[in-house]
């Protein structure tokens, strides 16, 4: 891809990366193709980055970073600068005269910054830092107009207006202000008058006809009253009239005999559900209900009522009704029913019709919708007061995302961590700087295992295990000899604060040469040493055995055993068999000593200068190979893995070759100028005996050779 930018690079991890020095290199990534990127995407969480200003430049909001947000990001700060080299400042201390006037957007950041700086009493300022914009969301939420179009009770000083504001929130819904109150805004405000109209001349409606509110303002209460009584009366005189159909059904639909046996033992008050469901009267032909006597006791109540708030008022003082005064008195009611139908759909009613019509007599629609308008204009001020905070984090971060991103300039320069090492983890004796923070460990360790890098996974507690994480240290220097699952060490995070680690998972690798070589005589000191002790435990416990036996039968008394009943005989001693047993043995013991004779006896024949040189081409021979498989795998080592197992995208093969591998995890070395005694006062005594064997092996070694023509 043809660019009008000269690029530098440099080569580390045995790839090329792009060196990016200055604010041209960053202004110009737009024109670097995206193959040559380290990284095109990286989380926004678990990162040693500041995250709110990943969050800024994350504009899809989906928790990534991608290249393409970055060169955004580069290209709106950019734009604000009179000098992109402001850019690579890293400095959280904007100039004022940094900022670019060429812009409206740029003369905007700027009266916000002075503005800032002026509430704050630095009004002389010539910068504005981040710690001058610590408190901007108090700051921002504490003005009576923030941009955000939503008006609270308590920032109006009008207490009328403030208290319809109040109704409104209560009952047309509510939006949060940026100072956490809740208020209304333009939607809220034009759908409560229009509800609030509409309720209005619905209840006038209902005024300027006589027959909906036919007893004024109790109409609604009385209708209650009717409603809870209508279904019982009707049932009633229903009943009244089928026994005027048939005088037969008047003794059954008054509920026989046997119904009131039932009752009979119950407990029985107005409030039991039997009685409420017996007839609201006794019933006979056409028989008028009487409104005091002879009610049902579960119903006499709101009979009373019903008498009360309704019939008096509309029929007088009457002590019964008949079946033809009810069903006009039902009618007379249609009206307030259909008109209650028709309510319109809202909670406006809540407030009550006095306080609908003193809110709409008022002009308070009109003051609301102007301050929310008042609150909307300052919106872009506001977004500049945001914007003037992001200036700063961009100046600040930035370079050094760039840095981490695309190239890992940080990460193989060994002056600074990359933003992806959360800290050192301090474990067998070693010092670990590639340390990477991990959600799900056994999700990671199964991507993270074709990075051909030794991890031991931990996990980290503090604060009596109040805080919790885990991480993937890299071991990249010394031997997995002493790795292994519950080692506890100590881990330093990039604060400085000190976590407990242990060990939970071991994701095993080569580590070095060094161990590869050893590795062959380590193996085979671990099964000589497993075979021994497994032998000597056998030996042991069939000693402890025998002498529990020769103890049990010395205390049983018994002089002579007898034979349980049908035992087989004891097999007879086969000299044969076990001859052939000390015979097989013979040659086995006979053959592992030729062998070694013929080792020593080839070594013995060289001259004395060529046998350590044979000694040393023996011990290559057997520990090459497995140097050789060690090398190549180390050459493969690739941090990509690790971290595309944590969100990222790497886009190149980041490897970690052995010189970079040992940087990354230092050993343990005593200070210059130290002094060191080799006295140790509680070292163990060394026996004479060991030597003494070793050395009678070798003469006998060497005088079967001689037997045997080696030196002939």
């Amino acid at each position: 891809m043809t660019t009008t930018h000269t690029w530098k690079f440099f080569r580390a991890g045995g790839f090329d990366q792009v060196q990016l020095d200055n604010g041209a290199d960053l202004l110009a990534l737009k024109e670097l193709n995206q193959k040559l990127w380290v990284a095109l995407s990286c989380p926004t969480r678990g990162i040693e980055f500041d995250s709110r200003t990943l969050d800024m430049i994350d504009s899809d909001s989906d928790g990534q970073v991608r290249a393409n947000e970055v060169l955004t990001a580069i290209a709106w700060a950019g734009a604000l600068m009179k000098s992109s080299d402001c850019l690579v400042k890293g400095t959280d201390k904007l100039l004022l005269s940094d900022i670019s006037e060429e812009t409206e957007e740029g003369k905007q950041i700027l009266a916000s910054a002075r503005h800032i700086l002026k509430s704050l009493g630095k009004r002389e300022a010539t910068m504005i830092t981040l710690e001058d914009m610590a408190d901007i969301e108090k700051f921002v939420a504490g003005l009576q107009f923030n941009g955000d179009g939503v008006v609270c009770a308590k920032q109006i000083g009008d207490a009328g207006l403030s208290a319809t504001v109040a109704d409104m929130t209560r009952v047309a819904g509510s939006v949060s202000d940026m100072s956490g109150d809740v208020g209304v805004d333009q939607d809220i405000s034009r759908q409560f008058f229009a509800d609030a109209q509409a309720y209005a001349d619905w209840y006038a409606q209902g005024e300027a006809d006589k027959s909906i509110l036919l007893l004024g303002t109790e109409s609604k209460a009385a209708a209650a009253i009717l409603q809870a009584v209508k279904e019982k009366i009707d049932d009633y005189f229903t009943r009244c009239q089928m026994a005027a159909y048939d005088s037969r059904a008047a003794s059954p639909l008054s509920r026989s005999a046997d119904d009131y046996q039932q009752l009979a033992s119950l407990s029985l008050s107005a409030q039991t559900g039997e009685i409420a469901s017996f007839p609201l009267a006794t019933i006979a032909a056409d028989k008028p209900l009487a409104l005091a006597a002879g009610i049902n006791p579960a119903w006499s109540t709101r009979v009373e009522a019903l008498h009360t708030a309704v019939i008096k008022p509309l029929l007088g003082d009457k002590q019964s009704i008949t079946a033809a005064e009810w069903t006009a008195l039902c009618t007379r009611f249609a009206a307030f029913d259909a008109w209650q139908a028709a309510k319109p759909v809202s909670q406006v009613g809540e407030l009550g019709v006095a306080r609908v019509r003193e809110i709409l007599a008022t002009d308070h629609r009109a003051k609301i919708d102007s301050l929310i308008a008042q609150d909307k204009s300052v919106e872009s001020e506001i977004k500049s007061i945001r914007s003037v905070e992001r200036l700063v984090r961009y100046q600040r971060d930035l370079f050094k995302l760039a840095n981490n991103f695309v190239s890992f300039r940080e990460f193989y320069s060994g002056k600074k961590k990359a933003i992806f090492q959360v800290g050192t983890l301090y474990l067998d004796g070693r010092s670990c700087e590639l340390c990477i923070k991990v959600e799900d460990v056994n999700a990671h360790a199964a991507y993270a295992n074709s990075s051909g890098v030794c991890l031991a996974y931990c996990e980290l507690e503090r604060n009596g295990g109040a805080e919790k994480m885990s991480i993937a240290a890299a071991f990249t220097a010394g031997d997995s000899d002493f790795l292994m699952v519950g080692r506890h060490g100590i881990f330093y995070d990039r604060k400085g604060q000190d976590w407990n680690a242990t060990i939970v998972r071991i994701s095993d690798h080569p580590i070095s040469i060094r161990q590869a070589f050893w590795s062959p005589y380590k193996k085979l000191t671990k099964t000589v040493s497993e075979q021994l002790q497994k032998f000597a435990a056998s030996k042991a416990s069939a000693v402890q055995e025998k002498m529990v036996k020769t103890v049990v039968e010395s205390g049983s008394h018994v002089v002579t055993a007898t034979p349980a009943p049908n035992a087989p005989p004891k097999p007879a001693f086969d000299v044969g068999k076990f001859a052939g047993i000390f015979a097989a043995i013979g040659l086995a013991i006979g053959a592992i000593g030729g062998i070694l004779a013929s080792v020593v006896g080839g070594i013995l024949s060289l001259k004395f200068w060529q046998i350590p040189l044979a000694v040393v081409g023996l011990m290559l021979a057997i520990s090459i190979p497995s140097m050789v498989l060690a090398w190549f795998k180390l050459k493969r080592r690739n941090l990509g893995p690790i971290l595309d197992a944590c969100g990222w995208a790497i886009n190149a093969r980041v490897k970690i070759n052995i010189p970079f591998g040992t940087s990354l995890t230092a050993l343990p070395v005593l200070p210059s100028g130290a002094h060191r005694s080799l006295v140790d006062p509680y070292a163990e005594k060394k026996s004479v005996w060991p030597y003494v064997v070793l050395v009678a092996a070798i003469i006998g070694a060497v005088g079967w050779a001689w037997y045997a023509g080696y030196f002939a």
